[in-house]
């Protein structure tokens, strides 16, 4: 029992009890109710003193100074949110009982242990998912989600470190446990925290106490954890969460082993790229203004509800394969859009309607207050309108039929409860008169005290003739009668002084005591009985957890429709369709860049096929290349979500993956270049891509010399060509690349069109076929504003570059004439022919692009 401090003599009992529970919670920094604030003493102290930038003071006794600092309790989220965001794990001692009931020391226990992964209070939760991962090897990494204030409890078994990193980018964790074998891994560690900036933990990952906490949680092992790493991770997640979470999570009701290959492949460079949920600092748009969130994401998140609005992210994680499930979700966005009237109803409704899969979780751990049934009473209120609604439209009929009424249980939640019932659940003012009669009884016999009372000021002045007497109260001295100094002879005798202020008095009698004592006694036993019948109210509402669970799912899936149809209408989307290899795309359109571009957006065509499946896109820097090849990826990704698309016709493959390497990048803290990673995408791409995905290239082999840039996009364009055959939009600064068309049959060239004029370079942003015409580097750098001698000079330098080139071309034809062509055997002719072709190759493309 170790506290920092000065001073030899024993630490006072606040102090005692303090150290207690800090000790037995060594990894939490404790903040300790003292009244209305949380304190922290000691090391404590300052670390929550350096923390939140308060000021650091002192706790002294009779015989011992320590530090000490605090946050006032009626502030306490936004500092608890800034510790959870800086890394600590925060336990909160609580005041048990009411000082006044207290014998000596008031009882304090640890009532509430946070970390980032593990939250449930309401006020601290983002309407975002908010995960507790833990990460386990073994034949693979298996890898397991809990969200502990849903009950949302999945896993997944992954066989490489990028699948690994690709998973944990889309689902987002607040917080990862990482078994001892990656945990004491320090590169492994070193490089997770560089990519993921979140609280990494450990666990207990042991196989026998992984089984053990299994089958405490659901009373057998869960289908699904037949994989060594998988039931370890699950163990461990659940293990740890239980200690947060006073030992039990009933809101976990199974377990969910998912594949990602049952739908489409969205790796983390492919989500970053397409600007899904993050937006680049500079990305296609410009900057950005302070809070301004220009994101895929940003654009479809008109969802009335926080479970709607996880729904949707959900959705963009995972776009589905099968046309069926996808056609299901495009007839209900359909009609949505089609039925203004009741799109505009349905959101109304929806928006009143409370986070109610948070709350099935509060629910069913016993946690919910009765501002929380409250509000369940008046979502579920709503239902019945909602219910009607859907039931009359024919492709929303099957979420009608799911969605649950529990018409008896808002009844049963509006004939208890007041209809504003206080926050604290154990000071009274919960439950109205005449619901219960023993609490009535209770409530009946103070308020008799309390009149007794009211009647005794006037009672008291006729029989005394005292006309300055007043009864008052005070939470130190409780009931009083006070007379001013003018009037002190006239006290009768039986009354006794317990206050003498400057210029009156204040005095209590036995009949007044014995009173007051009654009027506590019955608010006390009322206070206990109201408790006893909310916490019968609440475990009674508690039993309908997961009807209230299904009900929110019924009610996220219409809120994603709705915010489609919203976005379709406002907008101008179309429906998609689907074909088993074209790609036809009329007047498509960059979802984002179209919401927050000044001006009209500039509509292009695509068309792809077996036939036509690498397209080589040409044009000068600004012209719009990488929107058009991000447009599509977008187009496809909403197209698979069950979403209307900007276009004004779509007709699509399903896509297996959507692959990009768009935008130049580099790893200075892990010590790759930008080439490297632009090879190592390049490679995933390669390596991974089917004839069933879709990839998107800008500017292949940029990072490094002009010769082994045009090798590498030259030999990438042939294999994606020749033997992946994927659908790939392909653009680029090369001009050699627009020959590919005269070798490879299924290779178009395209370019993006802009013209000289005597103001400078126009861009049109249009996408026409056939090659650009020039690369117009010169031009693009006058507009930025570089300088007239650097341009000046940089063309000297390109005639000088040309010149080289023409040499380069003289010198093959002199090597060519110089053959002996009757010395050559015909294999020797032809291998010589090989090299010269070689050569000469870089040199007739340069022609062709000038």
């Amino acid at each position: 029992m170790i506290l920092k401090g000065q001073g030899s003599g024993p630490l006072p009992p606040l102090l005692q009890q303090y150290v207690e529970l800090r000790d037995a919670y060594p990894d939490y920094l404790l903040l300790f109710q003292v009244g209305d604030f949380y304190e922290a003493f000691g090391e404590d102290a300052e670390r929550l003193s350096r923390a939140l930038g308060i000021t650091l003071t002192h706790k002294t006794s009779k015989d011992f100074t320590t530090p000490m600092a605090g946050i006032p309790i009626r502030s306490a989220d936004s500092h608890l949110e800034r510790l959870l965001k800086m890394g600590f794990r925060v336990g909160l001692a609580e005041q048990t009982e009411p000082v006044e009931a207290a014998e000596g020391l008031v009882r304090r226990e640890v009532t509430q242990l946070l970390t980032p992964g593990t939250l449930t209070r309401e006020n601290l939760l983002r309407p975002d998912a908010n995960y507790l991962a833990a990460i386990a090897t073994g034949e693979g990494y298996g890898v397991v989600f809990l969200e502990v204030s849903t009950g949302e409890f999945r896993g997944v078994v992954l066989y490489s470190k990028s699948a690994l990193y690709d998973e944990l980018f889309r689902n987002r964790p607040a917080e990862v446990l990482l078994a001892p074998e990656l945990y004491a891994n320090e590169a492994f560690r070193e490089e997770f925290q560089r990519r993921f900036p979140l609280m990494v933990s450990s666990g207990s990952f042991d196989p026998q106490g992984a089984r053990s906490a299994l089958v405490q949680q659901f009373g057998m092992l869960p289908s699904g954890l037949d994989h060594p790493a998988l039931e370890r991770a699950a163990g461990a997640v659940l293990a740890y969460a239980r200690t947060t979470q006073d030992g039990a999570l009933p809101q976990v009701r199974g377990f969910a082993r998912y594949d990602p290959s049952a739908y489409m492949q969205l790796s983390e460079t492919t989500l970053r790229t397409l600007e899904v949920y993050d937006p680049s600092p500079v990305g296609s748009y410009g900057q950005l203004a302070p809070g301004e969130e220009r994101t895929l994401m940003g654009v479809l998140g008109l969802t009335r509800t926080a479970p709607g609005r996880r729904l949707l992210k959900a959705w963009l994680r995972h776009p589905l394969l099968d046309e069926g499930p996808i056609q299901a979700r495009l007839d209900a966005v359909e009609a949505l859009v089609r039925d203004s009237v009741l799109r505009e109803a349905v959101r109304r409704l929806l928006y009143r309607i409370h986070d109610l899969e948070r709350l099935s979780g509060r629910l069913a751990a016993g946690r919910s207050n009765a501002r929380d049934l409250a509000a369940l009473a008046r979502s579920l209120g709503l239902l019945p309108e909602l219910k009607g609604q859907l039931l009359a439209c024919e492709p929303l009929r099957v979420l009608g039929e799911r969605l649950p009424l529990l018409g008896e249980v808002a009844e049963r939640i509006g004939t208890a409860l007041v209809e504003e019932p206080p926050l604290k659940i154990t000071e009274g003012g919960l439950i109205k008169d005449g619901f219960d009669p023993t609490l009535d009884g209770h409530r009946e016999r103070a308020e008799a005290g309390r009149t007794w009372i009211a009647g005794l000021e006037a009672a008291e002045r006729s029989r005394t003739g005292i006309p300055s007497l007043k009864v008052g109260y005070n939470q130190v001295i409780g009931y009083y009668l006070e007379v001013t100094r003018p009037y002190y002879a006239q006290v009768p005798q039986d009354w006794r002084i317990i206050a003498t202020l400057k210029d009156r008095q204040r005095y209590t009698r036995q009949d007044l005591r014995e009173k007051e004592r009654e009027i506590l006694l019955a608010e006390e036993a009322g206070r206990k009985r109201e408790y006893e019948v909310f916490q019968e109210l609440r475990e009674e509402v508690g039993r309908q957890a997961e009807e209230v669970r299904e009900a929110a799912l019924v009610l996220a899936e219409l809120d994603v429709y709705a915010a489609l149809a919203e976005v379709a209408a406002r907008r101008g989307y179309t429906r998609p369709r689907f074909s088993s290899n074209r790609l036809l795309i009329r007047a498509g359109r960059h979802p984002v860049v179209e919401q927050h571009l000044e001006g009209g957006f500039i509509a292009n065509d695509l068309e792809m096929s077996p036939e036509a499946r690498l397209l080589i896109l040409t044009g000068p820097n600004m012209s719009g290349k990488s929107t058009y090849l991000r447009q599509t990826a977008l187009i496809a990704l909403l197209s698979q979500i069950g979403s209307f698309v900007p276009a004004e016709e779509a007709v699509l493959p399903l896509f297996d993956r959507i692959y990009t390497r768009i935008g130049a990048a580099d790893d200075i803290a892990g010590g790759r270049s930008t080439f490297m990673v632009e090879m190592e995408e390049l490679a995933q791409i390669l390596q991974g891509a089917t004839a069933k995905s879709l990839v998107l290239l800008d500017e292949i082999g940029r990072g490094t010399s002009t010769y082994d840039g045009l090798s590498l996009a030259w030999a990438a364009s042939e294999y994606l060509h020749d033997s992946v055959k994927a659908l790939t939009l392909f653009a680029t600064h090369y001009f050699e690349l627009t020959a590919l068309p005269e070798t490879l049959p299924a290779a178009r060239n395209y370019h993006v069109a802009a013209r000289e004029e005597a103001g400078g370079l126009v861009f049109y942003h249009q996408v026409l076929p056939g090659p650009a015409s020039k690369s117009y580097g010169l031009e693009v750098a006058r507009l930025a504003g570089l300088p007239p001698e650097v341009l000046g000079r940089a063309g000297q330098l390109l005639a000088g570059l040309v010149a080289r080139r023409d040499d380069l071309g003289q010198a093959l034809v002199e090597e060519l004439l110089a053959l002996d062509l009757t010395r050559l055997t015909p294999l020797e002719a032809l291998l010589k022919l090989q090299q010269l072709r070689a050569k000469l190759r870089p040199v007739a493309l340069w022609e062709a692009a000038d």
